[in-house]
């Protein structure tokens, strides 16, 4: 368990459906540092970043969920602890978001940005790895830590999350 907290600690990754080699190892690694620390990983549950964190997660024997855009289990990733179809398409991104204390962008694309948009606006602290730079009036947007390189992202996402 992580910290003095009573119960685990929910961390969404987010990123792309289709990732590069790099983008998988990167959220795999997270995966496997997020299991360590007794965190519970939540993300959309399909391909690329969602498939390469619930395979970090599953190998260290932790728990992860998918928060699924169809309404077929059949689509989720063999790797997950659990699946949740939602037959929300792109919405689901705000489950995803709703149901973390942090969020982790590895790299993504708009629906990825769509879930960074969505946990700030929901007072969800969000760290990137290789993500969005966002500017609102031409000042960078408070609430999100960037980070270079995996364990990085881990460790000030598990910072970001009051104990």
């Amino acid at each position: 368990m992580i910290g003095t907290r009573s119960s685990p600690i929910y961390v969404a990754v987010c990123g792309p459906g289709i990732a590069t080699p790099d983008e998988e190892a990167w959220a795999e690694e997270i995966g496997r540092l997020l299991a360590r620390a007794g965190a519970v990983v939540v993300c959309g549950g399909v391909s690329g970043v969602m498939d390469a964190v619930a395979r970090g997660v599953e190998g260290e024997g932790g728990t992860s969920i998918g928060i699924l855009p169809g309404p077929d289990r059949g689509e989720a990733s063999p790797h997950l602890t659990h699946s949740i179809p939602t037959g929300m398409g792109e919405g689901r991104n705000a489950l995803v978001a709703r149901a973390a204390d942090v969020l982790i962008a590895v790299s993504g694309e708009f629906g990825t940005l769509s879930e960074i948009a969505l946990a700030l606006k929901m007072d969800i602290p969000v760290v990137g790895l290789h993500s969005w730079d966002l500017q609102r009036r031409g000042e960078a947007v408070a609430g999100i830590r960037a980070a270079t390189s995996p364990r990085e992202a881990v460790a000030a996402a598990l910072d970001l999350v009051p104990r």
